[in-house]
């Protein structure tokens, strides 16, 4: 009796059906036709006689096998990466395709100071880039859509190898004409909790800012709504409180043309530290650490 070994291309659709729950976006995350991605998973699920995911007018819902065979699918699928990394990684030291994750608190403040440079040096490295916030890039790494994330320590990043970068100070960013005229080193105790603004949770820099400050209260009180650092700076501007920034956003010209003044925070941890990580044992190891040298260096 033969046994049918499903393909890698069957694997994708299906893992991509699962992470978009539909099959028009799945296809489209997949670069093929929704008719080509449906009739792949039908030929999957009719080689192996059994139903993986239930189909209905408006729901797309997996069996309970089928959630099985996609966890099984996403290691297959990363194993198959890594063998394809492994040949590569014999060739010329970044060359050839990388993916990497960035956090949306890091992204537009760095890249674009190291990115010419890289480019210019490593030209016949192909970098795509992918924003995302910390615990969704972190996925993506362990599940094989990232290469190597970018991103701000302390944060669960799972089994993983790391290289520090640089710290990156935190600041208080308040406005201009602020009445109480906060001294040139600010103390946590003298935040005003009612007047903090965070950027909402999917962020690590908000865990950032609040360990920063060791003030638990702050997490119940602080008003966490900014979806961007941009975002923040505005309501800034505009008087309705305060915040945290990092110094690298301060140093790419976040607050040009506002009336935001930022000052340091008097506390031992008012820094995040910025890092490079990669699944363990990757064999791009290597690589990787060279390609954190190049943005240490930048």
């Amino acid at each position: 009796m033969s046994i049918y070994l499903p393909t890698l291309k069957q694997l994708q659709y299906l893992v991509a059906l699962h992470e978009h729950g539909h099959f028009g976006r799945a296809a489209e995350a997949c670069f093929v036709s929704q008719s080509t991605l449906s009739a792949g998973l039908r030929e999957l699920e009719s080689l192996l006689d059994v139903v993986l995911v239930e189909r209905t007018r408006r729901v797309v819902r997996f069996t309970p096998l089928g959630n099985q065979v996609v966890a099984k699918a996403h290691r297959l699928l990363r194993e198959a990466e890594e063998l394809s990394e492994l040949v590569q990684s014999h060739g010329l030291p970044l060359a050839g395709e990388l993916r990497m994750s960035v956090i949306p608190t890091i992204a537009p403040f760095l890249l674009p100071r190291i990115l010419p440079r890289l480019r210019a040096e490593r030209p016949q490295l192909r970098l795509f880039l992918r924003e995302e916030p910390s615990a969704a890039a972190v996925e993506s790494l362990h599940h094989g859509r990232a290469d190597c994330v970018l991103l701000a320590l302390p944060f669960a990043t799972g089994d993983v190898e790391s290289v520090h970068l640089f710290n990156d100070p935190l600041l208080v960013a308040f406005p201009f004409d602020d009445p109480r005229d906060p001294p040139a080193l600010i103390a946590p105790s003298s935040i005003d909790e009612n007047r903090l603004l965070l950027l909402e949770d999917g962020h690590c820099m908000k865990e950032h800012a609040l360990a920063a400050c060791n003030r638990p209260e702050l997490r119940a009180s602080a008003t966490m709504i900014g979806t961007s650092l941009h975002t923040l700076v505005q309501m800034v501007d505009n008087g309705l409180g305060l915040t945290m920034l990092p110094e690298m956003a301060i140093n790419a010209g976040i607050l040009n043309g506002t009336r935001i003044v930022a000052r340091p925070l008097n506390s031992e941890h008012a820094f995040r530290q910025i890092a490079l990580v990669w699944r363990r044992n990757s064999p791009r190891g290597d690589e990787f650490r060279l390609l954190a040298e190049e943005l240490r260096a930048g």
